[in-house]
């Protein structure tokens, strides 16, 4: 992880990983039937079937996401500003802030599931609708909001950039020290491919997760939600391939993600340029 965006991006593998994991390990283990009305029963409710563990990394994954699409955002838009807002400090606050404000986002779930009948299920409290409009606007609108200005802002800056900067002289090619113009245009090339591996992951969190946001707002206003209907199945599938695809975009999309799991891995790391993956 030599630079910002690579930590942002492992952390982000790293959340996902775990939370698929979460997932084939929730949808493999069988739980009694009926749960018993005991402190032990209450437990595996709140925290196994209520998918606290699933959710707290689903939301850590957005909220990652976030910081990542905004350092890119600092860094196209303000690079001269960059250093001093991503040093080494702020990035682990904002790193571990997405896995502790995606953990305590998640309390929502032991809270508002308990033991009824033998069964888990949500049950319904004072101020259940309100909370639930607020994770609402956490999890999904204020995020997808944000970002979007973000992308936008991002794609105006490339193009007035790279009609500034213009195509690199030939010259470039053959001389042992490629003037100021070429490095422009390989430091911008590089921008542009990362923003697009980001616009990729963006959009793919937008797909996946815009269905189960919809239903879980409406059944926050009484929408009559059968957590075993074919639509909430569906809309919680995608929400995990989401993380699934993540990894696999990464992998495919971002050759310095796919040196450092080689390296993690103990595998030879061939020598690729990486000329065009470079950050700021």
């Amino acid at each position: 992880m030599h630079t910002t965006t690579n930590a942002f991006i492992f952390n982000q593998a790293a959340i996902d990983f775990l939370g698929s994991t979460f997932l084939l390990l929730s949808s493999n283990i069988p739980t009694p039937s009926p749960l018993s009305d005991s402190l032990a029963g209450g437990f595996l409710c709140r925290l196994w079937l209520s998918d606290f563990f699933l959710w707290s990394f689903f939301t850590a994954s957005t909220l990652n996401l976030v910081s990542l699409t905004f350092e890119r955002y600092v860094a196209i838009v303000f690079p001269f500003k960059h250093g001093t807002i991503y040093g080494t400090v702020p990035v682990r606050i904002l790193i571990a802030g997405a896995w502790i404000i995606g953990t305590a986002s998640s309390f929502y779930d032991i809270a508002f599931y308990d033991v009824v009948d033998g069964k888990c299920q949500p049950i319904s409290v004072p101020g259940s609708q309100a909370l639930g409009v607020m994770i609402f606007l956490f999890q999904y609108f204020i995020p997808v909001c944000a970002m979007l200005t973000a992308y936008i802002h991002i794609i105006v800056v490339l193009k007035q950039n790279a009609s500034r900067v213009g195509p690199a002289p030939v010259s470039s090619l053959t001389m042992g020290n490629p003037p100021v113009e070429a490095a422009d245009a390989s430091l911008l090339r590089a921008r542009r491919n990362t923003f697009k591996t980001l616009l990729i992951v963006f959009i793919t969190y937008v797909f996946c997760w815009t269905l189960n946001s919809i239903i879980f707002f409406m059944f926050n206003f009484g929408y009559p939600l059968d957590f075993k209907s074919a639509l909430y199945i569906v809309s919680l599938a995608l929400v995990a391939l989401n993380s699934c695809a993540n990894p696999i975009i990464y992998a495919v999309k971002y050759r310095q993600f796919r040196r450092g799991l080689r390296q993690f891995l103990g595998l030879p790391v061939g020598s690729e340029d990486d000329s065009r993956t470079t950050n700021t």
